[in-house]
């Protein structure tokens, strides 16, 4: 059976983090969304703990009024300042897993996602040696993400580099992006919201869909590592020009640059400001292929954006709040979830305004407008005007998979 699931989220227990971000509204919006399996973030956190041995385990899933199914996740620092994904397989482990932390780590008894003074390579080690899987988190992105830090996994991980399951693309890559990586090529890539609310527009933003026979954390497990016909089948996202950090550019004006312009300029833009280099120029250095290149293995990459944010596009309102917003998403997911209002619902079957099924009919075909991020800004997304082109790149249709 195919599930979606988004395995990086954060509770109301991390910084700059919703005082909603809790199991009981985290579910309730889960299956709105159409989110089967929810990683619970934050498995260091004695209060988060405490919450979640509340619910009913089996197989390493906690369920919530026997729907949405939790399965626990961690992210931590490294003292490089790199993120890492942690997998567990139950509340044990994660015990186990902070108690090692903690000899190491000022804050884990007060952040969700605490900054532990170790490698990446000793990390990784206590992780497997848990029975873990860990991966980088948000690869990709300029403070925090593996590549703003190191040139490969190996440099990262050192001897543990072959054992690392999946890469997290985060919001700035996607599958093309990485994929012109080729020591990327075996690996899965994960796409996931990272979210610090609850709310559609930000919780399973970024999803993934995986074949297997049952919500489990074995399932899960073998699906990420393509085991006994277990699989991903689907990734779904942003577009990478949708980033803040997409372009290299000032991050106190947002003036865009080449790569050689940077170096021209010393890092410094003409206003003053450091200029910080972008994932796409990050990308050309690390590749050693001039295009992507796609094992057999790799999922599609379906580019999207939240309902309500597709919504407000099309009545031209400016927040994702209005009143006229919330009123036509609570219609649209009255009788079916958000994701299948984005991807599978046929759009003469939405009972919607006429302008709003013909911009959910341009996001899944690609026929949207990009104008990429930078320095910090978010990029902006935009419906074509009548008889303009699209700038962003087509995208097979949904009902193709």
């Amino acid at each position: 059976m195919n599930v979606n699931a988004d395995l990086h989220i954060h509770s109301k227990y991390s910084a700059a983090t919703s005082k909603m971000m809790d199991l009981d509204t985290i579910a309730a919006e889960a299956r709105r969304k159409g989110i089967h399996i929810v990683g619970t973030g934050d498995a260091f956190h004695p209060k988060w703990l405490e919450d979640l041995r509340r619910l009913p385990e089996s197989d390493g899933i906690f369920r919530h009024d026997g729907m949405t199914g939790f399965v626990v996740t961690a992210e931590v620092e490294d003292l490089r300042g790199v993120h890492h994904l942690i997998l567990i397989p139950d509340i044990s482990k994660a015990e186990e897993l902070r108690e090692i932390f903690r000899k190491n780590s000022s804050n884990i008894d007060t952040d969700g996602r605490p900054k532990v003074m170790l490698t990446g390579a000793e990390i990784a080690d206590a992780c497997l040696e848990a029975d873990c899987i860990i991966g980088p988190s948000h690869a990709f992105t300029p403070w925090t993400g593996i590549f703003a830090h190191h040139a490969s996994l190996k440099e990262c991980y050192g001897d543990r580099a072959g054992d690392i399951s999946f890469i997290e693309l985060g919001l700035s890559a996607d599958s093309d992006y990485a994929d012109r990586i080729s020591e990327l090529r075996d690996k899965t890539f994960l796409s996931n919201s990272d979210g610090h609310s609850p709310w559609s527009n930000k919780l399973g933003r970024e999803f993934n869909q995986f074949d297997i026979r049952d919500i489990s954390f074995q399932e899960i497990r073998l699906a990420i590592e393509h085991r006994s016909g277990r699989r991903p089948t689907l990734n779904v996202g942003f577009y990478p020009e949708e980033g803040k950090y997409n372009r290299t550019a000032c991050t106190r004006c947002y003036k865009q640059y080449t790569m050689r312009e940077m170096d021209e300029r010393l890092g410094r833009c003409a206003c003053g400001g450091s200029i910080k280099l972008g994932v796409r120029d990050r990308v050309e250095i690390l590749a050693d292929l001039p295009h992507p290149v796609h094992p057999d293995h790799r999922p599609p990459y379906i580019h999207i954006i939240p309902l309500a944010e597709i919504i407000a596009m099309a009545l031209d309102h400016k927040s994702v709040f209005t009143e006229g917003v919330k009123r036509i998403w609570r219609d649209l997911v009255a009788e079916r979830t958000e994701i299948d209002v984005l991807l599978h619902t046929e759009i003469s079957e939405l009972n919607t305004d006429e302008r709003v099924a013909r911009a959910i009919g341009a996001f899944r075909s690609g026929n949207v407008v990009l104008t990429p991020g930078g320095g910090g800004r978010y990029g902006r997304i935009s419906l074509p005007t009548p008889g303009a082109r699209s700038k962003a790149p087509s995208q097979r249709s949904l009902m193709e998979f």
